[in-house]
């Protein structure tokens, strides 16, 4: 198989897949519930998610593994089950999406903080070394670490994963808008800091997900771009941010919305778009369609 970025080369853009944590809701997922747990006791429902969005459109699929480290696990009382989950996530992925697709395993943050004392770097580093060498072990190819926020957190688990295995290396940030054209990650990262940092530590794509919808997110991808050109870029926005109907969240950004959108992020920097929460298939597949010019 091609790396992401030998295919880069071939492709203007590739299309990375949309929300997980919406799917597994939709199938059932409970508030409180292990979303790493369903790799094997609701296999199928899993490997459906991840076909959906194959046949949607993807060229790179997810894997059910973003709190799939010992320190998130621990809270469930999992923390010993950190292989045998992860290397179900991806290698549910792999079945689903065949040979010749992308599978990148997802690593979310720990939800532990390094300056507080929570956890030693040490610590974290383990615990992502044994996550992206089980997804590595279960069929991924890559491996996205998504939804950061801090830079230490992020280049412990891109180091972990690129001394440790042979996984090409995905990062994403999340952040808010501050001021017109600012951005900052909750723990107060630019982009431009993102990216040198996240470089530096040995990451191949950067990018952004998740903390906003589609318009927001093509100034973030434009910083990311300045900041390091010729890098590849994914960007992964929300359909919208949510709002609260008969007391559940819900998306406003309709597929049109998000592909609308498409044509701006490509021009903007990015070399990989997707989407993010609320997204669906139906959503990816306009994404899709939009990204190969195809209307």
């Amino acid at each position: 198989m091609n790396s992401i970025c030998d295919d880069l080369r071939t492709k203007k853009v590739l299309v990375s897949d949309g929300a997980w944590g919406t799917s597994l809701a939709t199938k059932g997922l409970e508030a409180g519930e292990c979303p790493e747990l369903w790799n094997v006791q609701h296999r199928e429902e899993v490997l459906d998610i991840a076909r959906s969005y194959a046949e949607a459109g993807a060229d790179l699929v997810c894997t059910n593994s973003f709190g799939g480290s010992r320190l998130k696990l621990e809270h469930y009382g999992l923390a010993e089950r950190v292989a045998e989950l992860n290397e179900a996530a991806a290698a549910i992925s792999r079945e689903a999406v065949g040979p010749d697709l992308h599978v990148f395993g997802s690593i979310g943050p720990t939800g532990k903080i390094l300056m507080m004392g929570d956890v030693t770097e040490e610590q974290m580093y383990e615990a992502f070394k044994e996550q992206a060498m089980a997804l590595e072990n279960g069929g991924a190819d890559a491996c996205v670490v998504e939804t950061m926020a801090a830079i230490d957190e992020a280049t412990l688990a891109i180091r972990a994963a690129k001394e440790n295995t042979h996984l090409e290396i995905l990062c994403t940030f999340t952040y808010n808008r501050i001021g017109p054209d600012e951005y900052r990650t909750m723990m107060g990262v630019s982009p431009g800091e993102m990216a040198a940092a996240t470089l530096e530590a040995g990451a191949d794509v950067i990018g952004t997900n998740c903390g906003m919808g589609s318009e927001g997110m093509v100034g973030i991808v434009r910083q990311l771009r300045d900041a390091a050109p010729g890098v590849p870029i994914m960007v992964q926005p929300n359909a919208g941010l949510p709002v609260q109907v008969d007391g559940v969240d819900t998306f406003p950004e309709t597929p049109q919305d998000m592909a609308a959108r498409v044509p701006d992020f490509i021009a903007a920097g990015a070399r990989i778009v997707g989407g993010c929460c609320g997204t669906t298939p139906d959503h990816l597949r306009a994404i899709a369609r939009a990204a190969r010019g195809e209307g």
